[in-house]
């Protein structure tokens, strides 16, 4: 693979995690760079490590990976985003709206592994080919915490305007990712 080949690649693992850091950011109280960082590089870890667990697992296991990946990543993604949307429901209009200052690793973690798990498919189909599974993976990484510290810092704009509803965008961009990849994996579209 080229090294353009592998940016491409790199920054089409990452929107799914720019817009679900993008929920993540909208639903905190003015989430600093820092914050941003932080989930970045959780997000970025997580897809570095996912294409090279599935490049270790390679041809044995990769009808399993494949054949389960998108149930996992749409159960995760459901239920973190039912969970947000409770949260925002749960607010009433006389409520102050108490934004946290940020998430939970768990949180963070979690959402970043359901968004990950095609780069766990990538990973047993790079086994495949006749590249730098390292660099591939770093350059992954690289790109998803780029695109996951935009997504948030994009996120802190747009949550002030949205007030309570932010946290309910949030889940129900998290549960539109979970639907988009199972049905992909489905062949729906």
């Amino acid at each position: 693979m080229t090294f353009i080949a592998t940016l491409i690649l790199a920054f089409g693992m990452s929107m799914d995690a720019f817009a679900a850091a993008l929920g993540k950011g909208a639903s905190l109280h003015r989430p600093n760079f820092k914050e941003a960082l932080r989930t970045g590089l959780i997000f970025g870890v997580i897809e570095m490590l996912t294409p090279l667990i599935g490049w270790a697992i390679g041809l044995a296991a990769s009808r399993y990976i494949m054949a389960w990946d998108h149930w996992v990543a749409f159960v995760l993604l459901t239920v973190l985003g039912g969970r947000m949307m409770m949260e925002g429901f749960r607010q009433t209009a006389d409520e102050p709206c108490e934004a946290p200052q940020r998430h939970g690793f768990m949180v963070l973690a979690l959402t970043a592994v359901a968004t990950s798990l095609d780069a766990l498919a990538v990973g047993v189909g790079l086994a495949f080919l006749q590249v730098n599974i390292i660099m591939t993976a770093i350059t992954i990484g690289a790109a998803t915490t780029i695109m996951a510290t935009t997504g948030v810092l994009v996120g802190r704009f747009i949550g002030p305007v949205m007030g309570k509803w932010a946290e309910v965008l949030g889940g129900v961009v998290l549960i539109s990712i979970g639907c988009t990849i199972l049905s992909e994996h489905l062949g729906w579209f």
